[in-house]
C-alpha cells in the first residue's frame, strides 16, 4: 500500500465504522490501463475489476499482456477485486468442457494478477427452450466450474444476469445451493435484478444474503429497463446498502455504470460518466456511514 493510500485508509476508518473497499470495471473508463487506472484513483478507489484491457477480452490476454497490466498495476499500487470473466454467457446447449477451458484461460489471468475472485454466469438458452428443461444441463456446467475453481483456490462469483437460468432470485438460491460448493458464491447487482421485474430488497436480500460475498454497484429504472446512477432508479440501493452495512459486509464494491452504453459483454461509461456513477455512490455511502477505501 503506498504512503497515500494508507493515509486515505486511515481517514476513512477514523470517520466511519464500516468501510468497504471500492472497485470498479476499468474497461467502462477506456481501452487502456494506464487511463483506467488514473481514473479510478482519482475517484478514490484503491481496486480494479478487470474485464478487458487494451480492447482485449480477460480471457483472451496472453501470459505477456497479463504481466504488462500486472506490473502496471503494481506500479499504481491498486489491487484486483475480481476478474469480470464473460464464462457461462453462452448458451447452455455448447459442449461443457468448452467453458471449462476458457474458465482455465480466466484462472490464469486471475493468478497473474494477484486476486482469487472470478465473476461467472449460469447460462443462456434457446428461445424454445424452457428455462426448467435447461436447468439439469445448467447444473451439470456449474458443477464442472466450481470443480476446477476448488482445485485452483478461486471463488466464482454468479452474478444475476437478465435471462440467464440464475437471474431470479429463487433459481439463483437454487443453483448456489444445488452445486453446493464453497468455490461458488453470489455477486449482488441491484440492477438486473430491477431488469428481470424483482425488487432487489423486498424480494431477494433476505433469500440470498448468506451467499452474497460480492457487490457490483448499479441501478435501473423499472419501467424502461434504463441503468442510472446508485439511488437514482427502482433498486432499492438504499435499503441493500443499510443492510449490508448492518449485518457486517466488509468486502467490494464495484462500479459498474453502464451509463452510456451496454452490449453483450458488458457496458461503457466513459471516465465522466463513470465519476458522475462514482459521486453518486459515495453520496449514498457517506449518507449511510459506510467509508470507502
Amino acid at each position: 500500500m503506498t504512503r497515500t493510500n494508507a493515509k486515505a485508509e486511515a481517514h476513512v476508518n477514523a470517520q466511519h465504522p464500516v468501510t468497504w473497499t471500492l472497485s470498479g470495471f476499468g474497461d467502462e473508463i477506456d481501452a487502456y490501463p494506464t487511463t483506467q487506472i488514473a481514473v479510478l484513483e482519482a475517484l478514490g478507489a484503491s481496486h480494479i475489476e478487470v474485464r478487458s484491457a487494451w480492447g482485449t477480452n480477460v480471457i483472451d490476454l496472453d501470459t505477456e499482456q497479463s504481466a504488462r497490466l500486472a506490473a502496471q498495476l503494481e506500479q499504481a499500487g491498486m489491487g484486483v477485486s475480481a476478474i469480470g470473466s464473460p464464462i457461462g454467457k453462452v448458451d447452455v446447449a455448447l459442449d461443457a468442457e468448452l467453458e471449462v477451458a476458457r474458465l482455465a484461460r480466466a484462472i490464469a489471468v486471475a493468478h497473474a494478477l494477484g486476486t482469487t475472485n472470478i465473476r461467472i454466469f449460469s447460462f443462456f438458452r434457446g428461445a424454445d427452450v424452457r428455462v426448467e428443461d435447461a436447468r439439469d444441463d445448467v447444473l451439470v456446467r456449474m458443477r464442472l466450474l466450481a470443480d476446477l475453481a476448488e482445485r485452483e483456490g478461486v471463488v466464482l462469483l454468479h452474478e444475476n444476469e437478465k435471462d440467464i437460468y440464475g437471474d431470479v432470485p429463487e433459481r439463483i438460491l437454487d443453483l448456489v445451493e444445488s452445486v453446493g460448493s464453497p468455490a461458488l458464491r453470489l455477486a449482488w447487482d441491484n440492477a438486473n435484478f430491477v431488469q428481470c421485474g424483482v425488487a432487489p430488497f423486498d424480494d431477494a436480500y433476505a433469500m440470498l444474503r448468506p451467499y452474497v460475498d460480492y457487490l457490483q454497484v448499479k441501478d435501473a429504472v423499472a419501467e424502461s429497463g434504463q441503468v442510472v446512477p446508485a439511488g437514482e432508479g427502482d433498486g432499492q440501493l438504499r435499503e441493500t446498502l443499510t443492510a449490508l452495512r448492518d449485518d457486517g459486509y466488509t468486502g467490494f464494491a464495484s462500479l459498474e455504470p453502464h451509463l452510456s452504453e451496454t452490449h453483450a459483454l458488458g457496458g461503457f461509461s466513459g471516465p465522466a460518466s463513470f465519476g458522475v456513477a462514482a459521486r453518486a455512490f459515495r453520496g449514498l455511502t457517506d449518507e449511510l456511514g459506510i467509508g470507502l477505501r
